[in-house]
């Protein structure tokens, strides 16, 4: 009897270890999404950073939840975005980032108006966006360099968006230095940067005139970026980037 009883509890571990030991079988995910969120004003992509203060693309997978869990794919810095790892499914795609946002809802949390995408993943899926940005920031001329070895960047801020709700004014704005071209609030050289706050009042004359920056004097890495970033008080308080510009001595 001892011997029947050991020989089915040895049949159950067995039983039990070969259940634990199964593979799984479903294939890694290997679909690809890619695409950019770019100005519907210019159709220029929307410059970024990396990080939880830069575009990012909400994913909400659709085909076997009601309530899924949402993912994220993070922008590069020129407004473009790419994943390699992506199950096949039905996705809800809805860009955040330093624009108007493209679900609207009132203070009870009704939904006003719905501008986000859904698709359907299968091997490939390319989505682009178009949306306004807070501000637009571009460049009036190339870098100066200066006598005492500063340098003097000229840029114009304006805004992206007619949207009365978005007509805030500026809080600050930044001038990055950073010998790579990936500068951003979380990538400068603080010798050189310069990061200025501004008061509502100053808006106006911030939107209407040409806005020049230069930085303290010093000798600058030879191979330079500069990248300039301004913002309002909405959302989660993003900047807006103008592209980044390059400059070497002289």
């Amino acid at each position: 009897m001892k011997k029947l009883i050991y020989y089915i509890a040895m049949g159950l571990v067995i039983f039990a270890a070969s259940s634990c030991g199964k593979v799984d079988n479903y294939p890694a995910p290997g679909s690809t999404l890619s695409g950019s969120v770019t100005d519907e004003g210019t159709g220029q992509t929307v410059q970024t950073e990396v990080g939880s203060r830069g575009t990012r693309i909400e994913l909400l997978e659709t085909s076997y939840s009601a309530n899924p869990v949402p993912i994220y794919l993070e922008s590069m810095e020129d407004g473009t975005y790419r994943d390699t790892k992506m199950f096949d499914a039905t996705y809800k795609a809805i860009p955040q980032g330093a624009f108007v946002p493209l679900i609207v809802t009132d203070a009870s949390g009704n939904t006003l108006s719905d501008s986000s995408r859904s698709f359907v993943l299968k091997g490939t899926a390319v989505e682009n966006f178009k949306v306004q940005p807070f501000l637009r920031i571009t460049w009036v001329s190339k870098p100066v360099f200066n006598s005492d070895s500063s340098v003097t960047v000229q840029v114009k801020i304006s805004r992206g968006t007619n949207s009365a709700d978005y007509q805030l004014p500026i809080t600050d704005v930044n001038l990055y230095v950073c010998n790579t071209q990936y500068a951003d609030e979380n990538n400068f050289d603080p010798r050189f940067s310069v990061l200025t706050a501004y008061s509502a009042s100053q808006t106006s004359s911030l939107l209407s005139s040409t806005l020049t920056i230069t930085t303290p004097h010093g000798v600058l890495p030879q191979d330079v970026y500069f990248r300039v970033s301004a913002r309002i008080n909405a959302g989660l308080d993003e900047y807006n980037y103008s592209t980044p510009q390059s400059a070497k001595y002289p």
